[in-house]
């Protein structure tokens, strides 16, 4: 069996920490060798509302792309996961950021285009898999961080560490 490495995004900002610490425990039990970087919270972005906190997790899977991105809807649907407008609040928002290398449109776009335009998600990125290569650009997570321009739309990215515990519960 192939096993493939992943990075997923994880954001909440609809009673987030229990979503945030649920929705851990669910890649968990979906996904192998799970580890994840720290949390940050972060104002939303597209619209107003709530600070979500975020972060980048990794693990490894025998799951195809397509098996994937079915098995976080369905986590996040497990969560109360409205999808009615594209920039609103959430219970939990899992998006799948990459697959190994893989460059592709469908089943969904990967690499992700957040990677490069969200302080919540390459700054996790670039301290959990600082040395990883983006599958385009082939820049590491950690040179795109350091030259990223911390703006959208001309508005600053605010985002800051906090505390957060997890632990792993045994699968």
């Amino acid at each position: 069996m192939v096993s493939s490495l992943i990075l997923i995004s994880v954001g909440s900002n609809i009673n987030k920490i229990d979503n945030t610490r649920s929705g851990l425990n669910a890649l968990a039990l979906a996904f192998d060798d799970l580890s994840c970087s720290s949390v940050y919270e972060s104002e939303s972005v597209g619209f107003n509302g709530d600070n979500f906190y975020n972060l980048v997790v990794k693990a490894n899977t025998s799951k195809t792309i397509g098996e994937v991105c079915k098995c976080l809807k369905k986590i996040e649907d497990d969560h109360g996961r409205k999808r009615e407008v594209k920039f609103s609040s959430r219970t939990l928002d899992l998006d799948l950021l990459t697959y190994n290398n893989e460059v592709c449109e469908q089943p969904v776009v990967l690499p992700r285009d957040e990677i490069e335009y969200n302080a919540f998600v390459l700054q996790p990125m670039a301290e959990l898999v600082p040395e990883l290569r983006h599958p385009v650009t082939r820049h590491t997570y950690a040179d795109l961080w350091a030259n990223f321009s911390k703006s959208v739309a001309g508005q600053k990215q605010k985002l800051w560490p906090i505390t957060f515990t997890w632990s792993k519960s045994p699968k």
